[in-house]
């Protein structure tokens, strides 16, 4: 599992932030291992107000978007914990799998050929990023960091309106790895799959056990989300299926707009086998009526490493 998110005393509240919506929550512990929600709200957000981005200006209006942190806070019974973790839109950071030869990592400057990786991986300088790096398990003969990414500039513009609410934000994510994490709590020794629909497409993550494998951000409209999500499944099979004896993809978490039952068709036709499309249920969370899974997963994925 990666280090940064078994760490102790993470918060036990957590903030999802969209294009069109805020998320507050905190969790209880159920039966049988599950979570369920303790505390929780859904929000929409002025049209406008925001405006995910990697690379531009996110918060058009650090007043109206401190006010509506505030009600969402407050519908959720949340207002006065000072201690959150932190989901952001998947537009407004970016995650991948950085790739190096082992040899030359020893044979120089380590942080600096890692930087100049990000830079050409993420497309900024390094100086201008905030990066989070955990090495994964080599393959090949090849070094392997799972890196997430956000430009200083914008997690300032998130940070200076927590800190002027005294909110401290002690864990900042992207959106899909925030989701994750309930395939992360629950992994096998299989490969499971993470796709996370937005306004331009989707993100899948492919968990190998524990670990990010592989990481894709798929720009594509709703119409066309179907034929991409079957060339993702035949990229799977033709690129990063296990090695003979091993366990093929097994399990299918699907966040937003997508029908479990179109999921299973995709991936019979691009695999030959019907994949277990994962409920909340199936990764050990309950929702409760009134609120949606698609609201709820990342700010919960986060919310679980406080308990």
């Amino acid at each position: 599992m990666l280090d940064f998110l078994t760490q102790p005393k993470f918060p036990q509240t957590a903030l999802g932030i969209e294009k069109d919506r805020l998320t507050a929550i905190s969790l209880s512990r159920e039966g049988g291992g599950a979570f369920g929600v303790r505390n929780g709200a859904v929000i929409e957000l002025p049209p406008g107000l925001l405006t995910p981005s990697f690379t531009d200006r996110n918060i058009h209006s650090p007043e109206r978007f401190r006010a509506s942190v505030e009600e969402v806070m407050t519908a959720a019974g949340l207002l006065g914990q000072r201690s959150w973790s932190v989901s952001l839109p998947s537009s407004s950071a970016r995650s991948a799998i950085i790739t190096l030869d082992e040899t030359a990592l020893q044979k120089g400057d380590s942080e600096n050929i890692l930087d100049w990786k990000a830079e050409q991986t993420f497309g900024l300088p390094a100086d201008r990023l905030r990066i989070t790096r955990e090495k994964i398990t080599s393959e090949s003969g090849k070094a392997r960091y799972f890196a997430t990414a956000v430009q200083l500039s914008v997690i300032e513009e998130f940070e200076l309106v927590f800190e002027s609410m005294g909110v401290s934000a002690g864990l900042i994510l992207p959106r899909a790895i925030c989701e994750s994490n309930w395939l992360i709590s629950t992994a096998s020794y299989a490969d499971s799959l993470l796709i996370s629909s937005n306004d331009e497409g989707f993100t899948a993550v492919v968990l190998r056990g524990d670990e990010p494998s592989v990481v894709r951000s798929v720009t594509c409209s709703p119409g066309e989300r179907d034929d991409e999500i079957y060339r993702l499944l035949m990229f799977y099979q033709d690129r990063f299926v296990p090695n003979a004896g091993e366990t093929p993809l097994e399990r299918i978490l699907a966040v937003g707009e997508i029908a479990p039952e179109k999921l299973r068709q995709i991936s019979k036709e691009a695999l030959g086998y019907e994949i277990n499309v994962m409920e909340p249920r199936d990764v050990g969370f309950v929702t409760p009526g009134g609120l949606s899974f698609a609201d709820l997963a990342a700010p919960a994925g986060l919310a679980v490493f406080g308990m």
